[in-house]
């Protein structure tokens, strides 16, 4: 039996500005009812990219803010975007009773910083990304696809970043 390699992709930015235009890069290749897993500690630049996806979205909103107290902002544009941050949710109990099927399974595109919290409730086809300090400003940030719809998502990212 042949076990599938999932694929993966290693990116380093060097600002805030670099992370955002990396995520502008994700939302423009991103579709409806994908759902993006974001892990890395405080300050690891989690919003950064998300600002950058929702740039990449053509969402118009200019205020993109980590939903730490909400646990889900939604930002309306061609495709909508639902930004979560479950840090504060003690499981994936919490985030079941916020019906949060019609948000990963619907018309825009889920992206969830803190994803270790509720990774049981993950979709199969989901865009990993674990974003880490690499230094003062640098940031490494790690992709793995899992599924189909991320795999494609990752290989056209991947074509974009080697023709420069």
């Amino acid at each position: 039996m042949k076990v599938q390699e999932v694929p993966r992709l290693i990116w380093y930015s060097f600002s805030p500005q670099e992370t955002r235009h990396m995520g502008e890069q994700i939302g423009r290749l991103l579709t409806p009812g994908q759902v993006i897993a974001l892990y890395g500690e405080l300050g690891a630049g989690k919003t950064s990219l998300v600002q950058g996806i929702a740039r990449g979205l053509r969402i118009q909103d200019r205020y993109i803010t980590s939903p730490t107290f909400t646990i889900l902002n939604e930002y309306k544009g061609p495709i909508p975007l639902y930004h979560f941050d479950v840090y504060r949710l003690s499981g994936p109990e919490d985030l079941e009773a916020l019906g949060y099927e019609e948000y990963f399974y619907g018309q825009g595109v889920a992206v969830l910083e803190w994803a270790e919290k509720i990774e049981s409730l993950l979709p199969a086809d989901h865009l990993e990304i674990l974003l880490e300090h690499y230094g003062d400003n640098k940031r490494r940030l790690s992709f793995q696809a899992h599924g189909e719809k991320a795999g494609d998502v990752l290989g056209r990212l991947r074509n974009h970043l080697e023709r420069g």
